[in-house]
């Protein structure tokens, strides 16, 4: 049965949550603050995470960002729950690394709908372990990315925007694609959110020259290619 893991200190929130989710015959567990899921987590393997941001202690975002930097958890879908709704608040949790946004007051059954969503796209990526073009090599296993052998710092968003570049390198892609194909169908973010992180991709491979591969294609959007 899949396992989903509700993390919020709000106990009204958690058994609306909880209710929805066993309906839809989800197996839930629940934490009320993060120390209490990362406890959860060493014995636990949810198969994706319900994470309310505003947790007392230590926040849900930060939270957020430690599962997403270690190796054991970092594969785990995370949905941030937040009554921070705002599109820049919607941006700093995705930035995160989260793959979905649900905003406070929100309706069970679009819950459910987003879970079913975004398991379904965990379900269907298939990533190359490493994948190489022209010298710039991603590895999916150890979430590490390096040119010509020495590695780039790379933000959550950027690594997730270049794996999908260099899984479909040579084709062009619009701003709309690449905001259903990197941050869901699901999520609301505008399409000039597309271009703040191509840049943001471009700087972090501008030391090694590989920014080159990242181009612009006018009236279209973006290709990443080692071919001019």
């Amino acid at each position: 049965m899949t396992t989903i893991l509700v993390v919020d200190d709000e106990p009204d929130i958690r058994e609306v949550m909880r209710f929805a989710l066993e309906n839809a015959e989800y197996r839930v567990i629940e934490a009320s603050h993060a120390d209490e899921a990362r406890k959860l987590l060493t014995n636990e393997s949810p198969d994706l995470i319900l994470l309310d941001w505003m947790l007392p202690g230590r926040s849900g975002l930060e939270l957020a960002q430690q599962l997403k930097q270690n190796p054991k958890s970092r594969a785990v879908p995370i949905i941030m729950v937040s009554a921070r709704g705002e599109e820049e608040d919607r941006i700093k949790g995705l930035d995160t690394g989260a793959d979905d946004y649900i905003a406070k007051p929100f309706s069970p059954r679009e819950m459910v709908a987003r879970v079913k969503a975004v398991l379904r796209r965990a379900k269907t990526d298939e990533p190359a372990d490493e994948i190489d073009v022209g010298g710039l090599r991603i590895d999916n296993i150890s979430h590490r990315v390096t040119a010509e052998g020495r590695p780039v710092d790379i933000a959550p968003t950027e690594y997730r925007l270049l794996h999908f570049f260099m899984t479909h390198a040579d084709r062009a892609f619009s701003r709309s694609q690449l905001l259903d194909q990197v941050w869901g169908d699901q999520v609301y973010v505008e399409e000039r959110t597309v271009d703040v992180h191509v840049r943001r991709l471009r700087k972090a491979l501008e030391t090694s020259g590989h920014d080159r591969l990242l181009q612009t294609v006018r009236g279209v959007g973006y290709r990443f290619s080692d071919k001019t």
